[in-house]
Formats: C-alpha cells, structure tokens, sequence
C-alpha cells in the first residue's frame, strides 16, 4: 500500500456529518494522543490513562454542538484512517465574536511526524478567515512539551502565561501559555 505524502483535509460542520465510524476514529485518536501524553486532557476526563469510556462523552457533546457558524471539526486523514483533528470555536458574544479560539489539536501516535499538526493549523488559518470571517485566533498550549515552539514556527505569538497554573500530577505544575494569530 503507498501512503500519500499529504494528507486529505476535511472538516465536520454539523453533528450530521460525523457518521458512526467517523465518530469512533475521533474517540479512538483522542484516547491514543491522551494516553501518549499529549496535551488534550477535556473538562469532564480524568488525568490519563484514559478509555473510550471517559472520552466518548466528551466527544458526543463536541459533535452535537457542531454549527457552521460557531463549531467545526479540522481533519486530516491517509485514506480512511484519521490521522489527527482540532475545533474550531467562535463565542457569539459581541465583544470577541471576530475572534476564534483553537482546542484538541491533536495527531494521532500512529502518523506522528507526518506534518499533520501544521497541516491542520495551516489549513485552521483559512477556514476561519474565508469561512467564518473571523479576524484572529487564540489557543492554549501547556508547557513542557515543546508545544510552543511548534505554534512559533507556525507563525502564533505568545500573548499570555500562567505559571504553574496547569497540573498534570502531583509536584508537576505546568505554564498555561496563551497564544495568538491574526488572519
């Protein structure tokens, strides 16, 4: 089997257009990226290991809340195998409703070193731009894991810190590093 050197990009903009199986790859990535290590630990999960019990509900309530205008799901796949994802979010609130925030990104261990992250913050750049007329985007970023320098490279700038304000266990308190793009 040759493996495309790009992946395909997709993107999920309502709660009908993530069928069963799609749905399961997420649940499946978002399980395999926690359980790695990876800095996607979601309100309502439990500090890692991790199962499809813990995720899938997190989940469904991502894909339920799926609007064209305010929620989309980024993908990047080989073929039918997801390879990583992120949401993309605008609050309707006035004040910031130029403004977008990015949450999950995430690649799964299988395809790692691949480019899919920067596929997927290059390809979140346009689509908030051309399809959501939003005019900057935000993320959060944990330190530790390098995870700075890889939306540096990108071109985000970091706007913000709070120290020691994320704990990933005991006696390891990690840098919540605000970041931020204008489109």
């Amino acid at each position: 089997m040759v493996i495309p050197q790009s992946p395909g990009l997709l993107q999920a903009t309502r709660p009908d257009a993530v069928g069963p199986g799609l749905r399961r790859q997420l649940i499946d990535c978002w399980v395999a990226v926690a359980n790695a290590g990876g800095a996607v630990i979601a309100a309502g999960f439990p500090m890692p290991p991790v199962s499809e019990r813990e995720v899938a509900p997190v989940a469904d309530r991502l894909i339920a809340g799926l609007e064209p205008d305010r929620s989309r799901i980024l993908m990047a796949a080989y073929g039918d195998a997801l390879a990583g994802w992120l949401v993309l979010r605008r609050d309707p609130h006035p004040l910031i409703a130029h403004c977008g925030v990015v949450n999950h990104v995430q690649t799964h261990p299988a395809f790692r070193g691949r480019g899919i992250g920067a596929a997927l913050m290059e390809r979140v750049r346009v689509v908030a731009r051309e399809e959501m007329g939003l005019e900057r985007l935000q993320l959060s970023a944990r330190s530790g894991l390098g995870l700075e320098e890889f939306y540096r490279r990108l071109g985000w700038v970091e706007v913000g810190r709070w120290p020691g304000a994320l704990r990933v266990a005991p006696g390891d308190d990690r840098d919540d590093i605000l970041m931020g793009i204008s489109l």
